[in-house]
């Protein structure tokens, strides 16, 4: 009965007898225990994973992605395009609503559009649109055109993204700066409260245009600690984990109450470098440190074998990724080229890493320190919960504390512009992009503009290897690996979807019978 009484609660003061009384039956809803607690459910506010898992089961996009990484129609019902590339039209769904009442129409697109792309009052996701929207207007309540700046192959992509997810106008105008804590989407789930620290729950959208969903409520639980998402898969207190720790995999898969999901994902683990400041304003001191570290050692010792050295500075699921070259380990090599650079004996440095966001993330900082501490470098390691991590990375590079950073980046376009753009375009410094590193390469921003500016597709792919290629030789971060994901499932748990771009879905769920 602990899971009945857990929802009867939260219907307390939530005014959830007009849904229908309690959330859900026992047994009917769903816990999904996440590694760390959403940041903003905002969706052109939210930059992490675990904001755009919830915010894709309460918002809708104008298209959506399948599992295999394909664009399919959602609140969009068709699209075509001029020759010339800079004309869209879209045809929109009709009879849907937002989750207040207010109809999702042409107009409602437009809203959102154009926010996105307002230079004035930036989004945190706003570099996905305004670089290539002219205008948006509604030709009609269904009927929806968009003029483009320049041509630009991935805007689907970028429609598809979760900073994509259409949202109430009249909720915006209502809750303004606040609306992340109290978001409105056509989605197959309402938003019900959020506890910080402690849960988001949503319920069922009855009126939800795709048909009812089968799961009735979904209470989304920040679980930091690994063997706590462990030990409520094993109990039933959890029906999704996700992560898994990696360690775990091969025990849990002998249980008989719930499955491991294994897959090959669009992420790569990297270390940042701030790179306007010494040391590692030098190349020689970027390369340095990449031939210092044992990157197959640490898949091997600390991830199970359960991720594949990069190649890339993107993820070899994300198109246009080419396998352009790799850091062999060499520490000699690490030497010689810290010696060049003037730092003979080393140096002193912080590095930042969050502490359960990603698999064995604090583990890996501890490892890369330990490896760089050969070749004189001296590492001091902070850790931290994700959402302060967030912020705490989020600064002008006059303001940032951290000499380097472990993140990891899976685009959500599943595109090579948005794998490589936000995080090292020179126009993307912290705190208007995701350029923590604060990188600039004149060559590589040219490559990555022309990448941008076209929809020839062979180009693209052409402008991107090169970048690439660029970026690697001058050690634009410390590489890493190609992360492997891993979901734990119930066995009474069907339909559960698990992306590349490191997204997991219950949207479709249901309980077996």
């Amino acid at each position: 009965m602990r899971r009945h009484a857990l929802i009867c609660l939260l219907a307390v003061g939530l005014s959830l007898a007009a849904a229908g009384g309690c959330l859900a039956a026992e047994g009917k809803n769903l816990i999904f225990a996440l590694g760390a607690e959403p940041v903003s459910l905002d969706p052109a506010n939210q930059t992490d994973n675990p904001s755009e898992i919830v915010v894709r089961h309460i918002h809708d996009n104008l298209v959506e992605f399948t599992e295999k990484g394909d664009i399919v129609p959602q609140l969009a019902a068709s699209w075509q395009t001029s020759a010339d590339g800079l004309t869209w039209t879209f045809k929109l769904r009709q009879g849907v609503r937002f989750h207040d009442g207010t109809p999702f129409n042409a107009q409602a697109v437009v809203f959102n559009i154009k926010r996105n792309t307002d230079p004035a009052k930036r989004t945190l996701r706003t570099s996905l649109y305004e670089p290539f929207i002219a205008d948006a207007k509604a030709l009609d309540d269904y009927t929806l055109e968009i003029q483009m700046k320049k041509p630009f192959g991935a805007l689907l992509a970028h429609f598809a993204h979760g900073a994509g997810g259409m949202i109430s106008p009249a909720a915006l105008q209502k809750h303004g700066d606040k609306y992340g804590l109290n978001p409105v989407g056509t989605g197959p789930y309402v938003f019900v409260e959020w506890k910080a620290g402690d849960r988001v729950v949503v319920k069922r959208n009855d009126a939800y245009w795709k048909g009812q969903p089968k799961i009735e409520g979904v209470i989304f639980k920040p679980v930091p600690e690994a063997a706590s998402r462990v030990i409520m898969l094993e109990t039933g207190e959890a029906d999704v984990v996700f992560p898994v720790p990696l360690m775990e995999v091969e025990r849990l898969n002998k249980g008989k109450t719930s499955k491991i999901i294994l897959g090959d994902t669009a992420r790569v683990i990297y270390i940042g470098m701030h790179q306007q400041k010494k040391p590692f304003n030098d190349k020689r001191v970027r390369q340095a440190v990449n031939y210092a570290v044992d990157k197959e050692s640490i898949i091997k010792n600390v991830l199970m074998g359960m991720a594949k050295p990069s190649k890339s500075v993107m993820g070899a699921l994300v198109w246009g990724a080419h396998p352009v070259g790799e850091y062999k380990h060499d520490v000699e090599k690490a030497k010689k080229l810290l010696a060049e650079a003037g730092y003979p004996n080393g140096f002193e440095v912080n590095l930042w890493t969050p502490d359960g966001r990603y698999p064995m993330d604090a583990q890996i900082a501890e490892a890369v320190a330990t490896q760089l501490a050969k070749v004189g470098v001296k590492v001091k390691i902070q850790r931290w919960e994700w959402a302060a991590y967030q912020t705490n990375t989020r600064k002008p590079p006059e303001e940032a504390k951290y000499d380097m950073f472990l993140l990891g980046w899976a685009p959500s376009t599943g595109d090579a512009d948005w794998a490589i753009r936000p995080l090292l375009y020179s126009s993307e410094w912290m705190p208007k992009g995701d350029n923590r590193s604060y990188y600039k390469n004149d060559e590589a921003d040219a490559l990555i503009k022309q990448g941008m500016e076209t929809s020839d597709q062979s180009r693209r792919r052409e402008n991107y290897k090169k970048a690439q290629e660029v970026l690697v030789e001058d050690g634009a971060w410390l590489m890493l690996h190609d992360m492997v994901q891993s979901v734990g499932v119930s066995n009474k748990l069907n339909n559960v979807a698990v992306w590349p771009i490191e997204i997991v879905l219950v949207k479709d769920a249901s309980w077996s019978n």
